[in-house]
Order: structure tokens, then sequence, then C-alpha cells
């Protein structure tokens, strides 16, 4: 089943980039600086922070220097079924 949405694509690259940027701003980390943990090379954060291309592997390197990688991996659970009538809610 395939959702309606307005965002695409890229809104989601650059909305991704902008969270990885505030998050790396709020721990007060230098692109210099985060790409000596995450073993990303800075020009790449750069280049990921305006434009937001980048390897998955690593946005994955990036967000776990920012935070939790649970949180990235809560995106592949199946969220629990919604109720769809009264008798499934009072069950």
């Amino acid at each position: 089943m395939t959702l309606l949405t307005l965002l695409t694509a890229t809104d989601t690259q650059l909305a991704l980039a902008q969270t990885i940027r505030r998050k790396r701003k709020q721990l007060k980390l230098s692109r210099q600086v985060l790409a000596e943990r995450s073993t990303v090379p800075a020009a790449t954060i750069k280049k990921f922070e305006t434009s937001g291309q980048i390897s998955l592997r690593q946005f994955l390197l990036l967000w776990q220097c920012v935070d939790r990688l649970d949180k990235v991996m809560a995106l592949t659970q199946e969220p629990a079924a919604t109720p769809r009538t009264i008798a499934e809610v009072l069950r």
C-alpha cells in the first residue's frame, strides 16, 4: 500500500543533513572533529550538510557520533496495528 505524501526524497535528505548539522553544533563539534570521530572525511560532511548527498554507511557513521543508532533501527520495525473498530479497541 502506497501512502500519499508531499515529501520528496530530496526533502528528506536535506532534513537529515540539517539534523546532523544541528546535533553536531549542539555538541559543539567542528566538522573536522566529527570527521575524526566518525571516519567520514570533513569534505564529505560539508557536502552532506549542504546538499544532502551521502552514502547510507557514512550517514550511519555520522549519526552514531551525534545520536543513538537505535533511533534509526526503529525505522525498520513494523508499527503496532491500529485498531479499526470499537470492538478491537475493547479487546
